[in-house]
């Protein structure tokens, strides 16, 4: 278990483990982040990621837990010496207090252990993910050009970072 802290409020005691997308509480949120970025996106800008594709052995998929209740996960799929954020989501009653930048550090520390070089994102550019964007920029991400078999796109912002 370990405090979280951002913004001045607690995100008293919580457990960020590797987590399933078999796990009934995972897959839910799996679900509402993908129903989310269907609904925020046209099926051409939305890049998210199904549950059969966060269970592929590319994926490091992780959830963070209060009192066992997944409240945010977030996952990077690995491709050589790169990884790319993925599924970052967090429920609404769990936001600004810390959840998900928690599971982005460990995001972060798990790209680290795995040797990568850098950390890639793709996210929305509408007001619905300034904070997102707020939160990646904040942990060292800077805007960057569209990488892998992305194309630029108005509702899309490409961010990096070094490991």
């Amino acid at each position: 278990m370990v405090p979280g802290r951002t913004e001045g409020r607690l995100l008293e005691r919580f457990e960020i483990s590797a987590a399933r997308v078999d796990e009934p509480d995972v897959a839910e949120l799996i679900a509402r982040h993908f129903a989310l970025m269907r609904a925020q996106s046209p099926a051409e800008s939305c890049h998210v990621l199904p549950a059969e594709d966060l269970a592929k052995p590319d994926v490091r998929l992780l959830v963070l837990r209060q009192n066992q209740t997944a409240l945010a996960i977030g996952a990077v799929k690995i491709a050589g010496s790169t990884g790319e954020v993925k599924s970052m989501h967090t429920r609404a009653e769990a936001r600004v207090r810390g959840a998900g930048r928690a599971v982005l550090r460990s995001l972060i520390a798990l790209a680290q252990g795995e040797g990568l070089l850098r950390l890639d994102l793709e996210t929305g550019s509408g007001s619905e993910h300034a904070a997102a964007r707020a939160l990646y920029g904040s942990e060292g991400f800077v805007p960057c050009p569209p990488f892998g078999n992305y194309r630029a796109d108005p509702l899309s912002v490409f961010m990096t970072r070094a490991i």
